[in-house]
């Protein structure tokens, strides 16, 4: 998933249903953070960021963070349609958003939405609208704009208040999993994706007691996360690691602009497995191809494919002349062999973002 030049591209977009394109990218646009690094602890501010403002209201060029479980970044505040309305919630109605959507309307959201940040995510806060906000993602680096992703989010999905640091933090490696009420209970409240991060106040059972960006106390299974120090890569950077992480989403259906465990667009799928191995690459498919470095195929390695030139679609090599990818709208995460056409005569080469 990429950028578009709409007037060249965008038909061909819609012909094909891949929505992993790639448009070029004029080279000042593309940030030098955009190499392979480890990950920078979802939510903590970079070091010479600002800091949030007294009274924890939202201003331009200070941080904010992901206060709902997925908050999509739409590339205007008019861009999205009725059937939009569930994902602009607080808290989000991500999966009744999914279960509205046509498939014509999947095949459409490259008109309107390009990628998604994770609760607890931090954002810098680039404008603010009286219910919008646009803003760009750091830990997804970007050919689009220096500093990270850019996009719009509803202000209601957003926290000024910076949160609550512990000494530790629960990396969600399920598919999704549930927070829970802080109670005897223990009921459902609001279903997570795979990477987020939440601090760690402690344990109480077989559950972790963790903080919201929010504030909120709630509960999460001790066998859906993996509790690590907020520097510290929630699983091994390894080849066998990175192959079985991918594996966990197979079956999980395409998303445009997806990068959770909702939903899985080409790139999303390769930058969510690298995130929660502890190293951060850029977030489409085409500045992907432009930095790590050049290989021939092993474990781990990503794949690239161009027409034209111009590359669209990136897969995962897991070894045995297989590979991994998220294909298209209507299809699911799945394992193919690395000549299966017409991606073969497309292949366009390898990248290692391992040491």
């Amino acid at each position: 998933m990429g950028t578009r030049i709409r007037v060249v591209v965008a038909a061909a977009l819609l012909a094909t249903a891949t929505a992993c394109g790639n448009a070029p990218a004029p080279p000042a646009a593309r940030p030098s953070s955009s190499v392979a690094s480890p990950a920078t602890p979802t939510g903590s501010p970079a070091p010479s960021a600002p800091h949030p403002r007294a009274g924890h209201e939202l201003a331009v060029g200070d941080n904010a963070w992901v206060a709902v479980a997925v908050a999509r970044l739409w590339q205007s505040p008019s861009a999205p349609w009725p059937v939009d309305a569930p994902a602009l919630r607080s808290p989000v109605r991500f999966r009744a958003w999914l279960q509205a959507m046509t498939l014509d309307q999947r095949r459409a959201l490259f008109e309107r939405s390009d990628t998604e940040a994770l609760l607890g995510d931090r954002v810098v806060v680039r404008e603010l609208r009286p219910r919008w906000v646009r803003v760009v993602v750091p830990s997804q680096p970007s050919q689009k704009a220096r500093g990270g992703y850019p996009g719009w989010i509803p202000r209601r999905q957003l926290n000024a208040r910076v949160p609550a640091w512990t000494a530790k933090v629960a990396t969600v490696t399920r598919r999704t999993a549930w927070l829970r009420t802080d109670d005897a209970a223990s009921a459902r409240t609001t279903e997570v994706s795979a990477g987020t991060r939440l601090h760690v106040l402690g344990r109480t059972g077989h559950y972790l007691r963790v903080l919201t960006p929010r504030g909120e106390v709630r509960r999460l299974l001790e066998g859906v996360a993996v509790v690590r120090a907020p520097h510290e890569a929630a699983l091994p950077a390894t080849r066998t690691g990175l192959r079985r992480t991918a594996r966990s989403f197979l079956g999980l259906y395409y998303l445009w602009g997806g990068l959770s465990g909702f939903g899985l667009d080409c790139s999303g799928l390769t930058w969510l497995d690298y995130r929660l191995h502890g190293t951060r690459i850029p977030r489409d498919a085409l500045p992907q191809s432009q930095h790590g470095r050049r290989t021939a195929p092993h474990v781990g390695d990503l794949l690239f494919y161009a027409s034209d030139g111009l590359v669209h679609h990136v897969s995962m090599y897991v070894g045995d002349g297989l590979m991994i990818h998220a294909p298209r709208t209507g299809e699911q995460v799945q394992v193919v062999s690395f000549e299966q056409e017409p991606l073969r005569s497309e292949y366009a080469g390898a990248r290692r973002y391992l040491p």
